[in-house]
This record gives C-alpha cells, structure tokens and sequence, in this order.
C-alpha cells in the first residue's frame, strides 16, 4: 500500500504464477474490494534475484528487473511498440521489482518447435513490425549508457559465443541426445570457426563496430518471449535489452525460424518486410542467425525441440555456413 499497488480499500485475493518462467520470481496478484473480494484487479509482480530463478546454482544480475523496466518506459512512448507490451505501473529499484499489466490468458510461441506448427501472417508481421519499429525509432551513433546493461550482456556473451565452443565444457549433450555431443565436437575443435565467433562476440559486445548505427534491441528476440493473448501479438522480458547492432534481433529471430522449421515462405517474408536501417550489414545479420542456431544446439540454453539428430546436424552445418 505504500507504493499504491494496492488501494486502501482493496485486498489481495488470490496469488499465483502466471506460468513457467526461467529468469525471474513472477507471480499474478488478484485483488479485490475489502467488503466482498469482488470488483478487484490483476497485476503482476516480477523480481529478478542475483541467481537465474530455474536454476538457483546459475548467478544472475540482480538489477535486471530494473533494465527491463527502463526498456519499457522508454519505449511505451512509440504507441506501435506500446501496443505490443504489458503497460509498466510501477518499478521499485531498491528491491528489482516491476508491477505490469496482466495480459491474461497468453501462452508463448514456444509451440512452434513443435512439428507442423507455422507462424500465421499475421503474427509474423506484428513481430517484424515491432522489430522493425523498436531499430528504427532508437538509433543513434553513441549507445545510450543507461541500457549499457553490462553484466546480463557478459553473461550472455559467455553463453552465446564461449560456453557451447568450449571442447571439455562439463556438459554432455548426449544426455539431450544421443550422438550429439560427437556432432558438436567439429565445431569445438574448429579453431578458424572459433575465431571468427570470437571476434562476432566484440561486436555483441560493442567492442568493435559493424553494421548500422547502434539502436535500441529487445536482446532475446525469440519464441520464449512472444506472448499470444486476447488482444494480439505482444512482445516481453526485454531483460537482455541493450544498445547495438540490429542485425542481432533480427539474426535471432531467422534463427528461430530455421530451429522451429517454419516454411522457407516464412523466412523469406520476414526478410522482406523488415524495414532496415541505414547502413545494415547483411553479413552480419547472417553471422548471428548462425551463431543463435548453434548455440542453441549444442550450448547450455537448450530449446524444446523435436528435431532429429540428423536434422540437427545439417542445422549445425547450415549454421557454420553463414558464420564463414
């Protein structure tokens, strides 16, 4: 009541979690008028603790609840961008805790790695038109320090361009499937490949510049952070958001098309309609579609997948192909 996410004449009714999270503590308060319970609202409540919440051994930064909040209050100014995300009511810095809209009844896009599931036109294009919109509204030569976002952006890195290309990393990939870690064991013990994923991470980085002008990205532009609900397509945890090139969310997203099987249609229409800055590098934008796809299938950040081992292998070439 302190912080007026709760009015005086209302209790909270009901506390529960709103789905299966990985990153943050998140739950859906209901509340309602202190007389009869009825009449109430629905908020919900996220932290982020200094550890990832699915995985308590695994530390986190702790403040990422906060560079979430900035992202959207920063961008709740573009109505296209506003539409597609929970409105922000509130964000406590001192304890990393975000107070945002319930979207309700929503399931993510996760489904798609699914067989036989496709992205609609529809949802294809509210995707791209919020990517499309977020990289062309925020671009600007020097990074916005406030969205630095340092430490998730090193703990990314870590698991992005280093932990799956390490040949003796303490995780067996055959205990995801059998064979696995023989397939993935070329690409360890490439060390052109590895150089080249090497100098890719300075770009993520910002350490080294390539591509357009740095821009405002989600950071983790992927099926898990896609939400179908009531209303349409909506975009959230924006936790990995930072100042860089757009050819990363874009590289992320193709990536997830090609790890999903979506239709050659489908990639190519997202290739169409997104609308690229100035000064776009498309080698680039092929760089990190190709380390997205083999991170996640040979690094620690596995996705549901029911793609084959054989499928998977000739994902993993098709990977080091655009990373040539």
């Amino acid at each position: 009541m302190r912080r007026g996410w709760i009015c005086e004449d209302e209790r909270v009714v009901a506390v529960e979690k709103p789905g299966e999270g990985n990153m943050n503590y998140t739950l859906r308060v209901r509340t309602g008028k202190l007389d009869n319970g009825q009449g109430g609202r629905s908020l919900i409540m996220k932290q982020s603790r200094a550890y990832v919440e699915k995985y308590p051994s695994i530390a986190a930064p702790a403040e990422r609840a906060v560079i979430e909040g900035q992202f959207y209050r920063k961008t709740q100014a573009i109505p296209a961008l506003h539409v597609c995300q929970p409105d922000l009511l509130d964000l406590d810095r001192n304890h990393n805790i975000l107070i945002m809209e319930d979207l309700g009844a929503a399931s993510d896009f996760t489904n798609l790695y699914q067989p036989g599931v496709v992205l609609s036109d529809d949802e294809l294009n509210a995707l791209i038109h919020y990517a499309s919109t977020l990289h062309n509204q925020f671009r600007q030569p020097t990074p916005d320090p406030a969205f630095a976002n340092a430490a998730m952006r090193t703990l990314n890195h870590e698991h992005i361009f280093r932990y799956p290309f390490m040949v003796d990393n303490g995780f067996d990939l055959n205990t995801i499937q059998a064979s696995l870690q023989a397939a993935a064991m070329p690409y360890k013990q490439n060390e052109t490949l590895k150089n080249t994923i090497t100098q890719l991470g300075t770009v993520y980085l910002g350490e080294t510049q390539r591509g357009a002008d740095p821009t405002l990205l989600h950071g983790d532009f992927y099926p898990g952070s896609w939400l179908r609900t009531a209303s349409g397509v909506k975009v959230i945890d924006p936790e990995f958001c930072f100042f860089g090139p757009a050819e990363f969310d874009l590289g992320v997203m193709l990536a997830h098309l090609h790890l999903s099987e979506q239709p050659v249609s489908i990639m190519e229409a997202a290739q169409t309609h997104y609308d690229r800055p100035e000064g776009f590098d498309e080698q680039l934008l092929r760089q990190f579609t190709g380390i997205e796809i083999m991170r996640r299938l040979i690094g620690l950040a596995q996705l549901p997948l029911s793609l084959s081992l054989k499928k998977k292998v000739e994902l993993l070439a098709l990977a080091e192909g655009m990373l040539n």
